[in-house]
Formats: structure tokens, sequence, C-alpha cells
């Protein structure tokens, strides 16, 4: 997980894009269509992504038979008390234009749980690792905040999942490559974030090219998201391997970028999972899995997703405590 940026920053992540990609795509014609699953149509010259505080959110009904599934302790309490790492890059979890509410896709899939739970959505953003110290401590009942299932993290925490974990490349628009596999790296320069499972598996492929006689991937790295969106507009680097929601969010907006390549974040052997979080044997994991499967199956999950061109990640089950990523030597 990428360290935190500031609520302003978010904005200026969102602003140096746009201007970068616009700058150098002077090949692309204006109405082409935007990256996959992005809510822009035909014709437009990107994205009209609402940044908006007053978000017009899909709502969801009250489940009767599922909110008696909420701990009595929250029921008589009335709230969910939700956290996630905010200020990332859209579309997860960032702050909107009022630059003070949080908005993305984990923020309406919660709001989406909670109305099925009968409770109010009362959301909490901190840092990466105080996800974890507020969910250990009881001060948060969930994280949704693109929480990958992991082997060591089911020892202390229990997981229901709602999308898959997927990784991409992006890269600028029409320039004639898609990566099916580390062949397609070979000679190129590919951007990554250090200590990601992204990064393992760049490197990974790289050394996969060199023992079949192929040339190694140049691998850049970048720190922050700005920086990428800046080298991938000038064509510093051919393409950039990040998380899949980033990718396909940012090639929707600008229209100027596309995902050529999706893979698991597990790797080759399993498809990860992003999962709802809660405290071990907390006595909540299980209203919240019969509340994502209820919202997987009226419709209302997918219209969440599809609205911020994440389609694409869409599990037809929830399933609880699923096999995680393995453990690292």
């Amino acid at each position: 997980m990428p360290a935190p940026v500031t609520r302003r920053a978010t904005l200026a992540f969102a602003l140096a894009s746009a201007l970068a990609l616009t700058a150098t795509a002077c090949g692309a014609s204006a109405d082409e269509e935007t990256g996959p699953g992005g809510p822009a149509k035909p014709g437009a010259k990107g994205a009209r992504i609402d940044l908006s505080p007053d978000q017009k959110r899909v709502r969801a009904e009250k489940v009767d038979a599922i909110a008696r599934l909420v701990p009595e302790r929250v029921r008589s309490r009335g709230t969910l008390e939700v956290v996630a790492s905010a200020g990332s890059v859209p579309p997860l979890t960032f702050y909107a234009t009022d630059d003070k509410t949080v908005i993305g896709v984990e923020t309406d899939i919660a709001q989406l749980v909670a109305d099925v739970l009968g409770l109010k959505v009362r959301p909490h953003a901190v840092d990466w690792a105080n996800i974890f110290v507020g969910l250990d401590s009881g001060k948060y009942d969930v994280g949704f905040s693109n929480i990958t299932v992991t082997e060591e993290r089911k020892e202390k925490y229990d997981f229901a999942t709602y999308r898959l974990d997927t990784i991409a490349f992006e890269a600028r628009k029409n320039r004639g490559w898609r990566v099916r596999g580390p062949k397609d790296v070979a000679g190129r320069v590919i951007g990554v974030s250090s200590g990601t499972n992204q990064e393992k598996l760049l490197v990974d492929w790289s050394e996969q090219n060199v023992k079949a006689g192929r040339k190694a991937t140049d691998i850049k790295y970048f720190q922050n998201t700005s920086d990428y969106y800046l080298a991938l507009g000038s064509g510093r680097i051919d393409a950039y391997l990040g998380p899949h929601p980033v990718a396909a969010h940012h090639a929707a907006s600008t229209g100027r970028s596309e995902v050529i390549g999706t893979f698991s974040g597990a790797g080759d052997r399993l498809q990860g999972k992003i999962a709802a979080t809660t405290k071990k044997d907390n006595g909540l994991i299980e209203a919240l899995h019969k509340a994502l499967q209820h919202l997987v199956d009226d419709g209302s999950y997918r219209k969440v997703l599809a609205h911020w061109g994440l389609a694409d990640e869409a599990v037809r089950t929830s399933e609880l405590n699923p096999k995680g990523l393995p453990r690292t030597a």
C-alpha cells in the first residue's frame, strides 16, 4: 500500500495527470473512447467524473433478516464505524473537491452495506497502518480500504470479499501493444512502486526474459502517483504497472491512456481478493458477508463498480475468509 498523500496533493495528482497526458497525446483523436469501464461515452474528450462532495450514490433498502445478524452492541449504537486509508488517488478512497469529504468506490460499497444492515455510516479516514491499529482496538468495526486477503492477516482478521485484486499495465493510448506475459515487457521501460506485488511480478518477468535470451525490462521506480503520470505522458516510460482501479480510473478520466494488460495481484497461481475486514471473531463478519452477497444479487453492487469504471473487478460471490496471498519467506 503506498504512503498516504495530503488532501490537496490528491487534487494536484488529478490535475497533473490530465495536463501531462493531454499535452503529449498529439497523435490521438479527441473523439476516441476512454479506457475500459469508464463513464465517458464515445465522442467525449474524456470521462466526466464527479469529484464533488455531493455524490449521487446508489443506495439500498434495509433487509431485516440480514440486519438481525448484526451484533447487539452495533445495532443499539445504530452506526457502522468504517475505516479507510484516504488521501490516495481515485477511485478508491480520496478527498472530494471540498478537501474534506471522503468519496470513492470503497465509500460507496460501505454505504450500500450499511443500508442493508439498517445502520448509518460513520467514516474514518486514517493512514494505512492505523486501519489495523483501530480494528485491533475495536475503535472501528470494519475496514473498506482495498485490503487484500492474505494468509498472515487471516490470523488476526476476518474477511468478506467484494472485489478482485487486479493489477494493470497502463500505457499511452493507441501505441499498438498489449501485455499478455513476460515477453511483452522485454526491453520495455516500465514504471512501478517499490515494495509492492507489482514490483515482484515485474522483476520475476524480467528474470524470465533474460533466462530465455530476451532483453531485460528497464524498471523505473516512482514514489508518487503524479510522477508516474508525468513520466507516462512524456514518454519516459512505456507503461506503468500498478493497481487496476487507479489505472482504469486514470485512463477513463483523461481519455489519453489505456489499460493494456491485467493480472491477478496474487500472481499466476491465485486470484487475489479485496475484502471487508474486521477484527477476528468480533461477530460482524457474517452480517457483512450476507449484505455483500445480497448487493451482488440485486445488482446495486455492480452499479457502483460501473460508476467508478471497475466493472471488470466484480465478483459473483462474496466469500468468507478464502485462501489468501501466501506468506513471504
